[in-house]
């Protein structure tokens, strides 16, 4: 059992009671990795077992990602115990997986092993829901941009940190530091062994109340305030608050702008769907059925008309700069792209079928 370190820090509870029901039921060893290479080491080192993962909708695409690699991934059936908010399990639950912590380990010893079809590109990434360009705007908490090279950072569509504030932690989305910047981790040590809580409004014990902060050096009488203070943070919140979207009088918040249509040259097993000519408001791609092996494509024209609609083994996608969403991951920019489907080449535990 492989339980990814967000997930420890987002909701130590569902962990701990996935870890009792799956001991409880079968014989496990757990695996606690600080960052990627240790995940894959204990892979590595599996044996016979099966690989269960408890963790959110990233740590999935990881795994299935790396087996993938390391062309391991159709002799592994892979469970998961999602673990997380809503936004970043959306992806397992949209698979079938249960995000109930209990349901989801039962499943792991009592559920069914089900093939599922995957689209791979020519960069080594994987899909296993489905794909839209343009990219848009991340769910809540799932910002990503990954760009061509296939190495990613969590950032929002426009390459800062997501709108949840988060940031990498050292293996995939954590917590951005508090006010002072420091690493989450440190305050979590801070609070257990000193009991600090910043409700005060003092910094964390080793920080100096009289040293030089960030807009100011800080020393009293100069009209300067430590940035920890009380007025300094009601000044930073309403900073903040001001940056958020604007709500009108007719009610709802100001919504984006609309994204602009895109040039692109889409192709299914070679036979042109739309040109550069033809601008898009939209493309997705998807498997069309588990085990089926052809993507469905859907094109919606900028110009009046329908949805153009495909199958195919293979869906080509170039033209300038674009960027895609993938599961639950922004990648690019990359000026083409293609998607193969390798018909029932995973495999991933379900609950069984009434």
């Amino acid at each position: 059992m492989v339980i990814d370190p967000n997930a420890r820090r987002t909701d130590g509870e569902s962990v701990r009671i996935a870890k009792d029901v799956l001991c409880a039921g079968a014989q496990t060893k757990i695996c606690l990795p600080d960052g990627p290479e240790e995940v894959e080491r204990a892979l590595a080192r599996r044996g016979a077992r099966r690989p269960v993962l408890v963790g959110d909708d990233r740590a999935l695409l990881r795994m299935v990602e790396l087996l993938h690699r390391r062309r391991e991934l159709a002799d592994a059936t892979l469970s998961v115990v999602p673990v997380g908010g809503s936004a970043t399990v959306a992806l397992a639950h949209s698979l079938g997986v249960p995000t109930d912590a209990v349901a989801a380990a039962r499943t792991v010893l009592d559920g069914t092993a089900r093939p599922r079809d995957l689209l791979v590109d020519e960069s080594g990434g994987v899909v296993l829901g489905g794909l839209r360009i343009p990219s848009g705007l991340a769910p809540h908490g799932a910002h990503d941009r990954v760009p061509g090279d296939g190495q990613g950072a969590a950032a929002g569509p426009d390459g800062a940190a997501g709108a949840d504030g988060h940031a990498p932690g050292p293996y995939g989305e954590g917590a951005r530091g508090r006010d002072c910047g420091c690493d989450p981790c440190v305050h979590d040590r801070l609070r257990a062994e000193d009991g600090w809580d910043g409700r005060d409004g003092t910094g964390p014990p080793g920080h100096d109340r009289e040293g030089p902060d960030r807009e100011g050096d800080g020393r009293e009488g100069d009209g300067h305030r430590p940035w920890w203070s009380p007025a300094a943070r009601t000044a930073r919140t309403a900073l903040t608050l001001l940056s958020l979207p604007v709500i009108g009088l007719a009610g709802g918040a100001r919504r984006p702008a609309h994204p602009p249509p895109q040039r692109l040259r889409i192709e299914a097993d070679g036979v042109l769907l739309t040109d550069l000519d033809r601008p898009v408001e939209r493309v997705s791609v998807s498997t069309a059925a588990p085990g089926g092996g052809l993507a469905e494509i859907v094109v919606h024209p900028h110009a009046a008309g329908g949805p153009l609609r495909a199958r195919a083994r293979a869906v080509t996608v170039s033209g300038p700069d674009f960027r895609y969403h993938a599961d639950a991951l922004i990648r690019g920019p990359v000026r083409s792209r293609t998607w193969t489907v390798l018909a029932e080449a995973w495999s991933l535990m379900l609950p069984h079928r009434p």
